[in-house]
């Protein structure tokens, strides 16, 4: 047996994209599949690292680790219309350097809002710490991703959506890159494309069984948030556009790619399909 590590958050549309495998209602012969749950800011720092062999990743990090991982066209988080928040208190007034707090160096909202306010006094912290930095005053502001934009104190207001900030960057009709899923390039190419085929099944069969799903995550204590909030939040991140990449989002990846490299976050513009498993590989392979 190959044992195979997936490492993911411990995000409701992450894990829900996973336990097709976990429950074993998705299988690969000869191979275990493991998983490990860290928050995305460490999985990036671990991809950094080369850990993993299958990790969860902020699309803002892929162009500083492309030689060590390809990109998986499976188990993808978008935002449509929606995404990651900038809090404060309500009717506190930002100073250009006011203190942020932030999930990460390495993650797409960083990404964005790095572009937005350029002068703003960044920390980092947990994501599930940022609220109450924000509401105790340790920081001015903060920026809220994963459940955390759906259920916040009535304390705060949002100052700007993300999304807002993307439209402005993009200018064009494409939806917010937020997470993905990549693979080490050490791996063997044939056993790639069948992790890529497991995985893509995983995410399909939790699709059309998500309230099934759902209510074994729920009954097993594995998910941070409640039923309703659960369906909620699987509408925007777990989709039927997580399931495989199309075109419009790979599009959109390249246009996040284009913006961090004019921006100087990157060395040089990538362009997404050129960084994919080549699954022609297996038709050739057996013809």
């Amino acid at each position: 047996m190959r044992n195979i590590i997936v490492a993911h958050s411990p995000d409701a549309d992450d894990i829900f994209m996973y336990y097709a495998i976990k429950f074993g209602w998705i299988t690969l012969e000869g191979v275990n599949f493991d998983n490990i749950a860290l928050d995305i800011e460490t999985l990036n720092l671990k991809a950094l690292e080369n850990i993993y062999d299958i990790t969860a990743i902020s699309f803002g990090l892929y162009p500083k680790i492309r030689d060590e991982y390809a990109l998986l066209r499976t188990a993808v988080s978008f935002g449509e219309g929606y995404g990651p928040k900038v809090v404060k208190l309500k009717d506190k007034r930002l100073k250009r350097n006011f203190k942020v707090a932030l999930s990460g160096e390495n993650t797409t909202n960083a990404l964005l809002f790095k572009i937005a306010y350029p002068d703003a006094r960044v920390i980092y912290k947990n994501f599930l710490e940022i609220e109450d930095a924000v509401l105790n005053g340790e920081v001015d502001a903060g920026v809220l991703i994963h459940e955390s934009i759906l259920d916040f104190s009535e304390k705060l207001e949002v100052e700007r959506e993300l999304w807002d900030i993307w439209m402005q960057e993009c200018k064009e009709d494409l939806p917010l890159p937020l997470g993905g899923m990549a693979i080490r390039r050490s791996i063997p190419l044939n056993q790639a494309i069948e992790y890529e085929e497991t995985l893509t099944k995983a995410v399909k069969v939790a699709h059309q069984n998500q309230n099934l799903l759902s209510k074994m995550l729920l009954q097993r204590d594995l998910i941070r948030v409640d039923a309703p909030t659960l369906q909620k939040y699987l509408k925007l991140y777990a989709n039927d556009k997580s399931i495989t990449m199309d075109d419009k989002q790979y599009n959109a990846i390249d246009k996040l790619f284009e913006i961090g490299c004019n921006h100087g976050f990157y060395d040089t513009k990538l362009e997404v399909r050129d960084f994919l498993i080549p699954t022609k590989y297996k038709e050739l392979r057996e013809s």
